[in-house]
């Protein structure tokens, strides 16, 4: 018996879920909201499934879309949230996913936390790719930049944060 068109989309999306989990947990500091972003993720992946070209990487096309849909999320909801945020911005909850967390985060886990927390939202989306592991002509392809682009994003991006930290030491 073949699968259906759903069910192939809710095994490969199983396959793959923890990349939803980390971009909801950079976007979003509250559960509400990151539920919210799930949602839609999941939504936005669904309505273009008919799309996705088996020639790239499914991991790659999920994180173009997921990453389109929270920045779009982050950026009204930013446009929403109220003076009183302890940083202004929301903040990167846990940049492991959730199965992954522990309550007892070492002090420099939270700082780092904090700093990516405050970059805009592509150099917010090239730590979190970083950070997982990307290559850079991945990051590339899902960001829509160039690999060198990438390379000088984030090279910068590690002075500026090596710097954040000195100042808290």
């Amino acid at each position: 018996m073949e699968k259906s068109q759903k069910d192939v989309f809710i095994t490969t999306l199983d396959k793959h879920k923890r990349i939803i989990y980390k971009i909801v947990n950079s976007y979003c500091k509250n559960p509400e909201d990151r539920k919210d972003l799930e949602q839609e993720i999941i939504i936005q992946l669904w309505n273009s499934f008919h799309k996705y070209n088996s020639d790239f990487q499914f991991s790659t096309w999920m994180y173009r879309i997921a990453l389109n849909v929270a920045i779009s999320f982050y950026r009204r909801e930013r446009k929403r949230a109220t003076v009183n945020d302890d940083y202004g911005q929301a903040i990167i909850h846990n940049i492991a996913d959730e199965s992954d967390y522990n309550e007892e985060q070492d002090q420099n886990v939270k700082l780092l936390q904090r700093f990516i927390s405050e970059l805009n939202e592509l150099n917010k989306a090239l730590m979190l790719l970083y950070l997982d592991g990307k290559a850079y002509e991945e990051i590339a392809d899902i960001l829509g930049i160039t690999k060198t682009n990438v390379a000088t994003k984030i090279s910068r991006l590690k002075v500026k944060l090596k710097e954040e930290f000195q100042k808290h030491l």
